[in-house]
């Protein structure tokens, strides 16, 4: 298990769940705009966001950010270790940064010393493009050796002023490297890991980047909060992170829609009807329910006996179930409002 830091009130990592962040693509010098895009994050299941903080402009505004924000707020630095010190005094939860980026130890010590006096931890984020030269050199290229040296080096300058706060992302754009250096880092430390895979792209192919790399290290008990990077809204990127989630039984809460892929028996419009349900249920919470579109109304309620509720399809009509029972037969073209009134009157209590 890994040891747990606290970014606010969030706890990541020590067995903690998984928590999910996303980052403004907002100016941060605008704290209306930003703070607007923080609080629709808030209220799609966001738990930690991260600001980028270009300039001491950006930086002197995030007290009004911090200030406002319902989330946790990360400031992300590059280079300016003067940024990150502006940061820390605007009242921000945790930095992101390299500290081997920011020049001399006492630089490095001055951050370090500002994050301990605040309780804050400090994320060391390296990616492809961050590998150091002389690494590259040694390796010929930023595979996931060299990605792992490069946070290690980071790691060790933190240690070497006796700061162990401290959560590591190693981030590349091809997810089997993301995953080798993740598998790599986990056997090596014991420090929080902070997933993604970086440059993942547009919300499709993002999105199965990131179902692959994050989900494929969550399988393996790898991981202790996700950030899905798409090239898109930040609010799709929550959307995305809860999916893979449910997908690997990390998160059960909600409705969770299976359905079959059709095939020649399939009678009903299944493929519009289970984009329907997934449509009608995706804003319920509280209930953890298994619902299953199928469609064959023969095999269809043995198939997804496992199911709390399911509907299949037939001729005109289809069968409403509940776990492999059924229920009764109702017609095609009230087949998903049934299924809702039957969801909506279940009772987690009773």
């Amino acid at each position: 298990m890994t040891r747990q830091i606290k970014i606010g009130t969030v706890a990541v990592g020590g067995g903690a769940p998984i928590a999910v962040q996303s980052m403004t693509n907002t100016d941060t010098r605008d704290p209306a705009a930003t703070l607007a895009q923080i609080s629709a994050l808030a209220e799609a299941g966001c738990h930690i966001v991260r600001c980028a903080v270009p300039d001491l402009e950006a930086a002197h505004a995030l007290g009004t950010i911090c200030e406002r924000s319902p989330l946790p707020v990360v400031a992300d630095i590059h280079f300016d270790y003067k940024l990150a010190l502006e940061s820390i005094a605007a009242g921000v939860q945790k930095i992101r940064l390299n500290p081997g980026n920011i020049g001399s130890d006492d630089r490095v010590k001055a951050v370090v010393d500002a994050a301990r006096v605040r309780g804050i931890p400090i994320r060391i984020g390296v990616n492809s493009g961050s590998v150091e030269r002389e690494i590259l050199a040694k390796y010929g290229s930023p595979c996931p050796e060299a990605l792992v040296e490069s946070a290690m080096y980071h790691v060790n300058l933190l240690r070497k002023f006796d700061f162990e706060d401290i959560c590591v992302s190693i981030k590349s754009s091809s997810v089997p490297y993301t995953m080798r250096a993740y598998q790599m880092m986990h056997e090596q430390t014991d420090y929080p890991l902070h997933l993604g895979v970086t440059e993942a792209g547009t919300e499709y192919m993002g999105t199965i980047k990131s179902a692959a790399g994050i989900g494929g290290l969550l399988a393996l008990g790898i991981g202790d909060t996700i950030r899905v990077s798409l090239t898109d809204d930040p609010v799709k990127e929550i959307g995305a992170a809860y999916a893979i989630l449910k997908a690997v039984g990390l998160n059960d809460d909600g409705i969770n829609v299976v359905a079959c892929p059709t095939c020649g028996r399939t009678r009903i419009d299944l493929i519009g009807i289970a984009h329907e349900v997934e449509r009608r249920t995706a804003a319920i919470r509280g209930k953890k329910l298994k619902v299953a579109v199928m469609g064959c109304a023969v095999n269809g309620p043995g198939e997804a006996r496992d199911a709390d509720f399911g509907i299949a399809g037939g001729d005109g009509e289809g069968l409403l179930f509940r776990r492999g029972e059924i229920l009764r037969k109702v017609p095609q073209d009230q087949l998903v409002d049934e299924l809702l009134r039957e969801i909506e009157a279940y009772d987690p209590q009773g």
